[in-house]
């Protein structure tokens, strides 16, 4: 009986272990709950899968219903990454030159993942982010839906999908184009890898904590005075009562941590003139030459950051650059839900286009890292190329089917905030 009893118990811990989502429960001191969310992924860098994004979803759904649980930590297992993007290798094998458009799988990959965004949007109860280690990709989306965004001394964060012939996805042509002095356009371009200070100029975080003090943020919120909350408040997330409110309090008095320089301040003033030096092909024909760059700013030029940032921009998928490039000032005046319909699209036309294939083999399959992109940056530009990128905006699917189709009329949640 006992071994019977000891390998039930052995068999729960390895499915607990083996779950690719982790969730629990903190007691805080006057009786209310913090849920905790773990993504349980760290050999693949907490990559976000479809079943992550399910999981996410219905825990979530749970815990809005539960009145005793006020506020939810999302964060990473391991100590490298918070999440490092999205699990693109099935994704990767559903793209043959077979496949059926809309593809099937991409479909469900961004359907699931881009619902996951939206619900965390509109989530009445504070979202609290441990943006600990690498964040990229779909984690830089999580990050996004999140309503206070901690970073530490070892945040990266980066939108590097230039490199695989996709697109800033994961609502990244939302966050990208609120970023100050066109620095998002820039790091969409040029997946430039920043770091928690570039976070909290960028509107992608708000505080900064020291990577050993997480246990100290857990213990901050369960010594709170929840006794205080005010339920009627959870609409009105700016009331001084409100879940939201006290989080905030809370996360304000710990000890801000020390910080790399931000390489986002120091050079705004040569990005946001690079990026405003006329169209696509006049901001490639700057960012292909050393001397222009040069005479834009020395210093921004011959720093490494700059350089790394300049190479990856070069070897990039040019119609990555042109979809990012449209994407950033078409979504400048739409709501969340609508620049998330949006990408959905984009992202399901290169799903079944040849660039995002050849770019994710030549990276993560073969890596040879040489891709073969299918045009240049002049074809893109060209009436024939524009009309090209174009095309990736379409809805793709038959009338009636398209799985976000809701977000668009009465049913949108922006809609009914705003009634």
């Amino acid at each position: 009986m006992t071994a019977a009893t000891d390998d039930t118990q052995n068999s729960l811990n390895n499915t607990e272990q083996e779950a690719s989502v982790l969730f629990n429960t903190e007691p805080t001191d006057c009786g209310h709950l913090i849920g905790i969310m773990t993504l349980n992924t760290p050999k693949s860098l907490n990559a976000l899968s479809v079943d992550m994004c399910q999981l996410l979803a219905a825990q979530l759904e749970e815990w809005q219903a539960d009145d005793q649980v006020v506020a939810i930590v999302l964060k990473g297992a391991g100590d490298k990454a918070f999440c490092a993007g999205g699990d693109i290798r099935k994704l990767y094998d559903s793209m043959s030159t077979s496949a059926p458009i809309p593809n099937p799988y991409a479909t469900e990959f961004f359907s699931h993942e881009y619902r996951l965004y939206r619900q965390m949007h509109f989530y009445s109860k504070p979202l609290i982010l441990w943006g600990d280690g690498i964040i990229m990709g779909g984690g830089m989306g999580l990050m996004a839906g999140c309503s206070h965004r901690i970073v530490t001394e070892r945040t990266r964060f980066a939108m590097p999908e230039i490199t695989i012939g996709l697109f800033p996805d994961a609502s990244g042509s939302w966050f990208l184009q609120r970023m100050p002095a066109k620095t998002g356009l820039f790091l969409g371009l040029t997946g430039a890898m920043c770091n928690a200070n570039d976070a909290l100029l960028a509107n992608l975080a708000e505080y900064a904590v020291a990577s050993h003090d997480y246990d100290a943020v857990i213990q901050r919120l369960k010594q709170s005075d929840w006794q205080t909350l005010d339920s009627a408040s959870s609409s009105n997330k700016f009331h001084h009562n409100s879940a939201h409110s006290i989080v905030g309090r809370a996360l304000a008095e710990l000890p801000v941590a020390e910080l790399s320089d931000s390489k986002l301040a120091t050079y705004w003033q040569p990005i946001q003139k690079l990026m405003n030096s006329g169209g696509l092909a006049d901001i490639d024909a700057l960012l292909q030459s050393d001397e222009a760059l040069v005479q834009l700013n020395k210093d921004f030029s011959e720093d490494s950051w700059t350089q790394r940032a300049v190479a990856t921009y070069r070897h990039g998928c040019p119609v990555t650059a042109a979809l990012t490039y449209a994407l950033y000032h078409k979504v400048a005046d739409l709501s969340i839900e609508q620049v998330l319909y949006l990408e959905a699209n984009v992202a399901v036309h290169c799903a079944a286009n040849p660039d995002f294939k050849e770019g994710v083999r030549a990276l993560l399959i073969d890596k040879d890292k040489d891709p073969q992109w299918s045009r240049s940056l002049a074809d893109c530009v060209s009436v024939e190329g524009q009309a090209y990128i174009d095309k990736h905006f379409a809805n793709p699917y038959p009338k009636g089917e398209h799985p976000l189709e809701d977000w668009l009329g009465e049913e949108a949640l922006g809609s009914q905030y705003v009634r």
